[in-house]
């Protein structure tokens, strides 16, 4: 009998890094490293003295805290997000948790029993399905259209007596997508009409193209019994060495899933804490200029997509940190990403990392993560790719 790990695959991230073992890389063509949706700066200066000083100077910082996190940074979050949304959030809905991944799990643990079933749109954020995989429940694809974005009737004719969750991430990883207000909102209503909850992961919220809320949920009633917000501190502000996530949700959901962070952690990485809280409340201005580099980044993917087109690439979904494109070689996704780090100096992730397996679509595309590629490390991107000379696809096979 298999164990929990071994029901699921190895970490993407660390098998693509596995492909530049013995690989040199000439100053004419360094790596262009597209792999890890991470930054790879630290925090500004500003907060990692904040974070100094509340080492030296703040003894409980080196303690054990509260399980669900510090009340301060609780109260933080449900202001803010209330005043984003335009709704009323209470501090007692928001526990704090090491990192957004954390938080999917800490849910899943206390919604779901093995044997139960969690709906996953595809392209799926590859850690989704590592846990589900290893808490023996069952992700049922749902497929998205042409433009990467699901179909609540779809999703009603996959729910069965066990699913607990429909699951979604927007801005979306790995597609890059937005999903339209009023689509979240048709899945809220769904998941309300069928009991079940709505799992939403908007841990690139902070870089939506979209100003002011991206939906409505929180002013839904009663939405306490239906959503399940997941957040991440990591994206925002640089923490990502640090594991600072949140959820908001139901008090009673939140108890449950404290069942889960007291075993796993005991309590979230306290000087993190302190740094997402004073984060929160002195960096709007200095995050407001991060959304808008990366804004200028997603322009900079789409201005230079003209570079492939003729080649038979398609931009397939773009925003946040991502972009998702469909290749026209005749070899898979999986070995072309391998190829690309010999013969392009390019690091990628193929869609064989987000898609069931064998499934024919993953053998098409290809996974860009562009929030440590400046706008001229895009252009050299593009540059690389437009000049790969791979055997094509049959045209059938590359639409």
């Amino acid at each position: 009998m298999a164990s929990a790990t071994q029901n699921t695959f190895a970490p993407p991230v660390m098998e693509a890094r596995r492909w530049l073992q013995g690989v040199e890389f000439s100053p004419e063509q360094p790596l262009i490293n597209v792999s890890q949706a991470a930054p790879v700066d630290p925090p500004p200066e500003a907060m990692r003295r904040a974070m100094a000083d509340i080492t030296l100077n703040e003894p409980q910082a080196h303690l054990y805290g509260p399980v669900m996190g510090l009340p301060a940074l609780r109260e933080e979050v449900a202001n803010q997000w209330s005043a984003a949304y335009g709704a009323k959030i209470d501090p007692a809905s928001v526990a704090i948790t090491s990192g957004c991944n954390q938080a999917f799990a800490a849910t899943i643990s206390a919604i779901a029993s093995a044997g139960d079933e969690v709906l996953l749109p595809t392209p799926w954020y590859f850690n989704h399905k590592m846990w589900l995989d290893m808490a023996n429940v069952t992700a049922v694809p749902l497929a998205t259209s042409d433009a990467l974005l699901p179909d609540p009737e779809t999703a009603r004719a996959l729910i069965t007596e066990r699913t607990r969750a429909i699951s979604l991430v927007t801005p979306n990883n790995p597609a890059g997508v937005e999903y339209p207000a009023e689509l979240v909102l048709a899945f809220f209503k769904l998941a309300q009409e069928h009991g079940i909850k709505l799992i939403v992961d908007e841990t690139y919220r902070d870089f939506h193209s979209q100003d002011g809320a991206p939906h409505a949920l929180f002013q839904q009633d009663g939405w306490q019994n239906t959503l399940v917000h997941l957040y991440s501190f990591s994206k925002a502000f640089r923490l990502t060495g640090h594991r600072v996530g949140a959820i908001i949700t139901a008090p009673d959901l939140l108890s449950e899933a404290e069942k889960f962070l007291d075993t796993v952690t005991i309590c979230p990485n306290q000087i993190g804490q302190y740094g997402a809280l004073w984060g929160l409340q002195n960096l709007r201005d200095w995050l407001g200029g991060e959304r808008l580099e990366i804004l200028s980044r997603r322009a900079a993917i789409e201005s230079n997509m003209h570079l492939l087109t003729n080649s038979g690439w398609t931009l397939k979904g773009c925003g946040a940190y991502f972009a998702y494109m469909q290749h026209p070689f005749e070899m898979a996704s999986d070995a072309l990403a391998q190829v690309l780090v010999q013969e392009a100096g390019i690091l990628a992730l193929p869609g064989t990392m987000f898609m069931p397996e064998n499934h024919p679509e993953a053998a098409r595309h290809l996974r860009i993560a562009f929030a440590n590629v400046d706008a001229n490390g895009i252009t050299e991107l593009f540059t690389r790719l437009a000049a790969l000379r791979f055997s094509l696809a049959p045209s059938s096979a590359a639409k």
